[in-house]
């Protein structure tokens, strides 16, 4: 356990608490509650908002074994099907108002045992959370794809017109009913808001006419995922196309290391409403260029640029020397949609060189600080003031 904390600080994490089901439901409802609660020993980690790659235990077991330099960086490789052959998802100008954009992605020959689905229905619920702001920016649904026939259509409907079964429900409700029926459902309930009082609910459609989601709220039960799924069809539609690539990239970039082929995601091609095509997921990979002196410099530290290049490529950001080794070409993976700029790649070579490795310096500066004779005379005056019955305001000026 110690070790295991010492990993997570040193790769930027904190590890909050060792504990179990029982324990927690002791802490928060007694003892007589915790009884048959399940006491398998659960980790409970910190991780950064930024960091939606470590938000499963894939994602956050691959980069601590990078980092521990056990594995290399895979490569996350796009596959686009022969002409005819891959799926279509189709938007319609219906959507314009509600839910505009959407992007689809399958993953093939997959294998799922209870602990990977367990983790891919986690994962999408964190994502949710976080990123998708509430499912109001990105709403995700996942999909057996062997269950239906593309291409795809997302459209937008009046709720009378929507029919179908919702998931784990035994029969066909309108879209109205769905709405009266989620209403008391402690988790669904929250989402509601989002489209209830839209004249149309966006929904999509296989070419038979199946069901698959009326997102943001529920997925059809036709479609739904199970052990036995081979291929996944993902599809996130959203408000914000931004973050609508960034939590397909995320998805398929953390599970497809369980399809057959390890790392490769089939491409689904996307078709707008002014007749306008692209493929997704975009998986898409970019440089960038750091002079190794401005990390030293922004560290403060003084390290080689091959060994920065290093600590970089441990942090899943792969890295080499060009240019007469005064500059580092840094490779950024899709799964670090939290690298913008520069200064963000001068953290991670922060952290992995280890926060508690930086030499602490006194400032190069000639100052010895004093308080100011006026803050001092009011520092005075405040006690007397406050003894004589006044009361202090501070107010937020600022």
């Amino acid at each position: 356990d110690e070790e295991f904390d010492e990993l997570c600080f040193e790769f930027g994490l904190e590890l909050d608490e060792i504990t179990s089901e029982k324990d927690i439901i002791s802490k928060e409802k007694g003892e007589e509650k915790a009884k048959g609660a399940s006491d398998v020993v659960l980790y409970k980690i910190d991780v950064p908002a930024n960091r939606y790659d470590l938000l499963c235990l894939e994602g956050l077991v691959r980069g601590l074994q990078v980092f521990k330099e056990r594995i290399n960086l895979p490569r996350f490789e796009k596959i686009i099907p022969a002409e005819g052959e891959g799926q279509k998802l189709i938007i319609t100008e219906q959507t314009a108002q509600i839910r505009p954009h959407a992007v689809a992605a399958v993953l093939r020959n997959i294998t799922f045992t209870k602990d990977r689905y367990d983790s891919f229905i986690d994962l999408q619920e964190k994502l949710h959370q976080n990123i998708c702001r509430k499912r109001a920016l990105v709403a995700i649904g996942t999909h057996d794809l062997d269950t239906i026939t593309g291409p795809f259509t997302f459209t937008a409907k009046a709720p009378s017109e929507i029919k179908f079964k919702p998931l784990n429900q035994s029969q066909e409700y309108t879209a109205s009913q769905i709405m009266d029926l989620y209403r008391a459902d402690s988790h669904l309930r929250h989402y509601l808001h989002l489209i209830e009082n839209k004249p149309r609910y966006p929904v999509i459609y296989d070419s038979n006419g199946v069901v698959l989601s009326m997102p943001p709220i529920i997925n059809g039960d036709h479609t739904k995922i199970s052990l036995s799924t081979r291929n996944v069809f993902i599809e996130c539609t959203g408000t914000d196309i931004t973050k609508a690539k960034i939590v397909l990239d995320i998805i398929v970039t953390m599970f497809s290391e369980y399809c057959e082929k390890p790392f490769t995601v089939e491409a689904v091609e996307v078709v707008y409403p002014n007749g306008k095509t692209h493929m997704y997921p975009e998986l898409a990979y970019r440089t960038e260029k750091v002079k190794p002196e401005y990390i030293n410099k922004k560290v403060g530290i003084s390290e080689t640029p091959s060994s920065l290049a290093k600590l970089l490529t441990r942090m899943c950001l792969k890295s080499h020397v060009t240019g007469n080794g005064n500059q580092i070409e840094i490779e950024i993976p899709p799964t670090r949609a939290d690298i913008l700029h520069a200064c963000d790649i001068v953290e991670d070579a922060a952290i992995a060189y280890g926060y508690n490795n930086i030499q602490m310096v006194i400032p190069k500066t000639y100052t010895i600080a004093n308080q100011l004779p006026l803050n001092k005379l009011t520092e005075l005056l405040r006690l007397d003031l406050a003894a004589a019955g006044f009361t202090e305001a501070l107010t937020f000026a600022l």
